[in-house]
């Protein structure tokens, strides 16, 4: 097999295999569901509690407040839809942002379709939101301001603290997809004031189909999945007990080793940021330069494309992205990076790299060797480098 080094972790991260050993004896011993009166299934539903408590320690919850759910892109739709059903007589006014995933933007629009109204904030050069715009925003019909922890695509932090407190100070709810941040950052919704938080279990080393949404006691939301009484009535279908135990144990792993594994990310993400600016001309890192996830670096190399990028990448075993994998098939640039106003042309030959704690400086010195080959051969095939050469040596 040939060599492979996967750094696309922000698409997805291996299931870890103390993930898996958990999991394993509920599709096969533990079988039961959990509605079920007898005692062989009804004991999965202490189980189910048990994950909700590591899950809600992790974010300084209640137990109760959390909601599992098949993953990220429904607790987003289940959070934008229910808030904006239960609190359209208070107004239909929803804040969000230019660079949000698509679970957040899609959902967006089809409520502008059902008669809310919706303002985009734009964000700086460095993917971060504006405090000033947002607070302008605000109108005495906002019911929901809903803004991502951390860009899917450039890494950025956002200040989540301060759209909380703004937030709580107009009264108004404040929704975060926290799919990218859930694990690799601490979160506390009570410091944050944080009314709804979304994740996801495949970001943090758990298995894909399960996630969840954290709702704050009080907030008047109805349920997304009509059916059955579980989930305390709010999100119907028997529960994927095998997903919800990974989704447990793999909190419990990312939360463990947070403060060891961060910095080991950010030690060898530096050092891969550092290279590739150095050693490749006309190259330039998107986001935030420090308030950025711990594992994630994004590049824009000029006069080439990304597609091209990747696909030679790939013939080097190396697994790496343009921008989000919900939109690898799409042919037009990031809606992120055109939002932090770069050009179309520069957009277009954009690359993610994503960490994980298996990443190893070996790893990355092969990648910057890899990179420095495949981009000078890509420039040399591309007329507008060769016509910027020759206007450059004029």
């Amino acid at each position: 097999m040939k060599k492979l080094v996967y750094l696309d972790n922000a698409a997805t991260t291996k299931t870890a295999p103390e993930v898996v050993e958990a999991m394993l004896p509920y599709f096969t011993e533990y079988f039961g569901n959990p509605s079920s009166v007898y005692s062989f299934a009804s004991q999965n539903k202490e189980t189910i509690t048990k994950q909700r408590e590591i899950i809600a320690q992790a974010l300084g919850a209640s137990t109760n407040e959390i909601y599992f759910t098949a993953g990220g892109s429904e607790a987003d739709n289940w959070a934008l839809k229910a808030t904006a059903e239960c609190y359209k007589n208070k107004g239909n006014h929803i804040i969000t942002t230019k660079i949000e995933h698509h679970a957040i933007l899609h959902t967006c629009e089809y409520l502008e379709k059902e008669g809310f109204e919706v303002t985009y904030l734009d964000v700086d050069e460095n993917g971060s939101v504006k405090m000033d715009d947002l607070r302008a925003a605000i109108r005495p019909t906002t019911i929901l301001i809903s803004i991502m922890f951390a860009n899917n695509e450039i890494g950025t932090i956002e200040p989540i603290k301060e759209i909380g407190e703004v937030a709580k100070e107009h009264g108004i709810l404040f929704h975060t997809d926290a799919v990218q941040a859930f694990g690799q950052v601490p979160i506390s919704v009570d410091d944050c004031h944080i009314d709804m938080l979304s994740a996801s279990g495949h970001k943090l080393n758990g298995p894909k189909g399960i996630g969840f949404l954290y709702i704050r006691k009080g907030v008047k939301i109805r349920s997304f999945v009509h059916g059955g009484a579980q989930e305390r009535k709010r999100r119907a279908g028997t529960e994927n007990v095998p997903g919800i135990v990974g989704m447990g144990a793999a909190t419990q792993r990312a939360i463990h080793t947070m403060e060891e594994r961060t910095a080991k990310e950010i030690e060898l993400r530096d050092y891969l940021i550092s290279r590739v600016l150095d050693e490749i001309p006309y190259t330039r890192l998107n986001g935030h330069p420090k308030k950025r996830l711990p594992n994630n670096a994004n590049f824009s190399f000029r006069f080439i494309e990304g597609e091209s990028l990747l696909i030679m990448l790939d013939m080097k075993g190396i697994c790496a992205s343009s921008g989000s994998a919900c939109t690898s098939g799409s042919l037009d640039p990031s809606h992120v990076l055109l939002a932090i106003g770069l050009p179309h042309e520069i957009a277009h030959g954009s690359l993610r790299l994503t960490l994980s704690d298996e990443t190893t400086k070996e790893d990355i010195d092969y990648v910057v060797d890899s990179l420095k080959e495949i981009v000078t051969n890509l420039r040399n095939m591309s007329p507008l480098y060769e016509d910027f050469v020759k206007k450059n040596q004029k």
